[in-house]
């Protein structure tokens, strides 16, 4: 791992509790852990939020900041997926206590991914 993979994926060890937090106080970002919660690694391309790309590409920088996250690219493709064992260790039951509450207010609930189904 590089320097520069190491400050955009921190260690387990270097989260923060106020930066997960953080992270997690915006609905559309709650919505992007929900879906990818599923432990699927997802294309930003399949993701659906009511925002701009732009302001998604900003909400899943801020979830990779913060250690939610782990994206990769693949030439032009950019692919991401939820550090749900690195949450855990570093924060015993947060993201199950979070996402129990987020789908239980529906929080996030306007943020979804492209189904099968849904593909052209």
């Amino acid at each position: 791992m590089t320097l520069v993979d190491k400050a955009r994926h921190p260690e387990p060890a270097d989260m923060t509790l106020i930066g997960v937090m953080s992270a997690l106080s915006d609905p559309i970002r709650v919505g992007l852990v929900r879906v990818l919660s599923d432990g699927q690694e997802r294309g930003w391309g399949e993701l659906r939020a009511p925002v701009a790309k732009s302001t998604l590409s900003h909400h899943l920088r801020i979830l990779r900041n913060a250690g939610i996250t782990r994206t990769r690219q693949e030439g032009t493709r950019c692919f991401v997926e939820l550090r749900r064992s690195d949450l855990e260790v570093r924060f015993p039951g947060l993201l199950n206590a979070v996402l129990g509450s987020a789908n239980g207010d529906d929080v996030g609930g306007q943020v979804s991914a492209i189904t099968v189904a849904d593909a052209p």
